[in-house]
C-alpha cells in the first residue's frame, strides 16, 4: 500500500477517502490495465472495485488493494465509506466528467461531502512526476524496442516509398520488437511536410534530397518511451545543413545543462536562446520538451510558462526544432531523466544528421 500512503501524506488531514476513476491512475496504483472500474482508498485500505469481465485478471495480479466484484457500484462505496467512518472523499476533478460527478452527487449517501478540488489530482500528479527505479526501467526498455525499430525501417526507406508506407513499418516494427502499444499516433513527414511539427502521415512520396522526420515512441508495461529523428534521402541542401546543425547543437546545450532544480523555463530558455540567436527563434513556435511516463505528456513541461524547479527523478524530453514553412523542417528529440548533478540521456542513437 506504499503508494496509497504516499498519496495521504501529501492530502490534508480532512481528505478521508479518495476515488480514482481514470483508467492511467488506476494503472498507477494497481499495476492493472483495464478500461472501467473505482479504486476507493481509505488512510488505512484500499479497494478495487471492479466488474466480472476484470475479476479473474484483477484477483491474480493487483496486490496493492483489496479486490471486490462490483455488483451495485455505489451501494459498494457507501457501505465502505460506512465501514471506516470516512464522510469526505475527494474525486479526480481534472479527468472527472460532468455526467461522472452528476451520478456521484445522485448516489453517494447524502452525509457524503464531495471534495471537488483539484486537490486529489495535483497529489497524484506529484507522486507521478517522480519516477521509481522499475519506472525508469520501464520506460527503457520501451526506448530500446522504438531504437531498435528505427534501425530496422532505416534499412528500407528508400526514394519512391510514401510517407504512409514508412509509419506503417515503423509500427510493425515495434510490435514485433516487443510494444506493448504505440506511445501515439506515429509522425513520419517528408520533404515540404517536415515544416509542420505534428502533421500526419499522407501519400507524398520521398524524393531524393528530402528530409524525412519521424516522431515516434513504444509502450513497455504501460510506461511510453518518445524520440524524433530527422534524415536525408540523398544529400541535404547547404540550408538543410546548417539549419540541422543549429537545431543540433541547440539540444546539446540543454542536455548539458538539464537537470534538477532548475525551472522548465529555464531549461527550456537556454536552447531557445541559441536558434534565437541564429535568427531562427520565430520558427521554433513549441515548447522545449514534457514529462513522460503512463502517458506521453505529462508533468512537468519543459516550457516558458513552467517557473517551478524540476524535480529529481523526473523524466522529460528535449526537442528543439526548427521549422521554415513550404520548405522543410528539423526535430531532434531525447528524452532524459534528472537529478542533482545533471540527467541521463535514456536515448541511445545517433544524433548526427543521417543521410540514406
Amino acid at each position: 500500500m506504499d503508494k496509497f500512503r504516499e498519496l495521504f501524506e501529501v492530502l490534508p488531514e480532512d481528505i478521508q477517502a479518495v476515488m480514482i476513476t481514470s483508467d492511467v491512475n488506476r494503472r498507477y496504483f494497481t499495476g492493472m490495465k483495464s478500461s472501467d472500474g473505482t479504486i476507493l482508498a481509505f488512510r488505512d485500505k484500499a479497494y478495487l472495485i471492479i466488474d466480472f469481465r476484470y475479476i479473474e485478471k484483477a484477483r491474480k495480479t493487483v496486490t496493492t488493494a483489496e479486490v471486490i466484484e462490483q455488483e451495485r457500484l455505489f451501494e459498494q462505496i457507501n457501505s465502505l465509506m460506512k465501514k471506516h467512518g470516512a464522510n469526505r472523499v475527494a474525486i479526480e476533478s481534472q479527468t472527472m466528467t460532468v455526467m461522472g460527478l452528476s451520478r456521484i452527487r445522485e448516489f453517494l449517501d447524502l452525509y457524503i461531502d464531495i471534495d471537488e478540488s483539484d486537490q486529489l489530482s495535483v497529489a497524484i500528479n506529484s507522486l507521478r512526476v517522480i519516477k521509481s527505479d522499475y519506472e525508469i526501467d520501464c520506460i527503457k526498455r520501451a526506448q530500446r524496442i522504438a531504437e531498435k525499430s528505427l534501425r530496422d525501417i532505416l534499412e528500407i526507406i528508400e526514394e519512391g516509398m510514401t510517407e504512409r508506407e514508412i509509419a506503417l513499418e515503423l509500427n510493425h516494427r515495434m510490435f514485433i520488437n516487443g510494444a506493448e502499444d504505440l506511445s501515439f499516433e506515429t509522425i513520419v513527414l517528408s520533404g515540404e511536410n517536415t515544416s509542420m511539427p505534428h502533421g500526419v502521415p499522407s501519400d507524398r512520396i520521398v524524393r531524393r534530397g528530402d528530409f524525412i522526420l519521424m516522431d515516434f515512441g513504444a509502450v513497455f508495461n504501460g510506461y511510453h518511451s518518445d524520440m524524433t529523428r530527422t534524415v536525408c534521402v540523398g544529400e541535404p541542401s547547404s540550408e538543410m545543413r546548417e539549419i540541422y546543425d543549429i537545431v543540433l547543437e541547440s539540444q546539446k546545450l540543454a542536455l548539458d545543462k538539464a537537470r534538477s532544480g532548475i525551472t522548465g523555463e529555464e531549461l527550456d530558455s537556454i536552447a531557445r536562446s541559441f536558434i534565437e540567436k541564429h535568427g531562427y527563434g520565430q520558427f521554433f513556435g513549441h515548447s522545449l520538451g514534457h514529462g513522460v511516463g503512463l502517458e506521453i505528456h505529462e508533468f512537468p513541461n519543459v516550457s516558458q510558462r513552467n517557473k517551478n524547479l524540476l524535480p529529481v527523478g523526473s523524466v522529460v524530453t528535449i526537442e528543439p526544432g526548427i521549422y521554415l514553412e513550404g520548405k522543410f523542417g528539423v526535430r531532434i528529440e531525447d528524452f532524459v531523466v534528472l537529478d542533482e548533478n545533471g540527467c541521463e540521456n535514456m536515448t541511445n542513437f545517433p544524433k548526427e544528421l543521417i543521410c540514406l
